[in-house]
């Protein structure tokens, strides 16, 4: 899966949450500080030639549709990061995690007994 900038994956927030919009509506569903239109048309544009988000054509405007969802687009982020940080290792991301005080015993513990229950 291709990667997304920052600026991009903000557009793509914005649609996920909305499932689908017209420019003027993901422009005002943009966090402050808002960008220009032109700004997020363009980011749209870029989305739509890399498959992220299709078009569907209503008059002479354009509604915006996610394609990839954003569980599918986390789970390769997430395995991507693992594969470049940590020789694709989520033993070794756990690990670090732990080392830097960011996840604690008690927090694994938890994980355990919901991953025993699935």
């Amino acid at each position: 899966m291709k990667t997304l900038t920052k600026a991009e994956e903000q557009v793509m927030k914005v649609l996920w949450k909305l499932e689908s919009g017209l420019l003027m509506e993901v422009v005002e569903a943009m966090p402050e500080p808002i960008p220009h239109k032109n700004t997020v048309a363009t980011i749209l544009k870029i989305l739509v030639e890399k498959e992220f988000v299709k078009t569907e054509s209503i008059g002479r405007s354009f509604r915006y549709h996610p394609v990839v969802s954003k569980e599918a687009y986390s789970k390769a982020t997430l395995k991507g990061f693992a594969k470049g940080y940590f020789e694709g290792s989520f033993s070794n991301v756990v690990s670090f995690l732990v080392d830097e005080k960011q996840l604690s015993v008690k927090d694994l513990e938890m994980l355990l007994k919901e991953m025993k229950k699935k």
